[in-house]
């Protein structure tokens, strides 16, 4: 009667956004065209046209992304088709980017392919990384296209 509620339902409370334990998943039917931004991890099986900016990256082995990536951790075994500034970073047998990467810490498994720059950035470079660019730094990057095992 009194104070009773007949709803059976359980209340359903809101995350705060950027939360630990919290993501988004971007299905393999899923088409985006636009820039990405997240406070969460992001999970992308789908194909992406546009920037993606997020704290961590897991990307899906038939995905592909064709714009600039700035994660803080990134796994991406996809297609990526642009430029890639992560902290920490894994590149997927079977991933393939052309773009230049700029990484903290690498590991680029057997078979996965970059075609582009490495550049080797310091913590606080990789901290920085998402900053608009002022100009070339003057250090020397090498220019290679690799398969792990191979001399490029």
């Amino acid at each position: 009667m009194f104070g009773k509620n007949n709803d059976s339902r359980p209340a359903v409370s809101q995350a705060p956004a950027g939360r630990r334990g919290m993501f988004s998943v971007l299905a393999a039917d899923l088409t985006i065209r636009g820039n990405i931004e997240s406070a969460t991890e992001l999970h992308i099986e789908g194909r992406v046209e546009g920037d993606v900016e997020c704290s961590s990256l897991t990307q899906g082995k038939e995905s592909r992304i064709v714009g600039n990536l700035s994660v803080d951790t990134a796994r991406l075994g996809g297609t990526v088709e642009g430029g890639v500034k992560a902290r920490q970073l894994v590149v997927e047998p079977s991933a393939r980017i052309t773009g230049d990467v700029e990484y903290e810490s690498i590991a680029i498994e057997t078979g996965g392919q970059v075609d582009g720059q490495l550049k080797h950035v310091s913590a606080a470079e990789a901290e920085k990384a998402t900053a608009p660019k002022t100009g070339d730094s003057g250090e020397d990057n090498v220019r290679f296209m690799t398969k792990l095992g191979e001399a490029g």
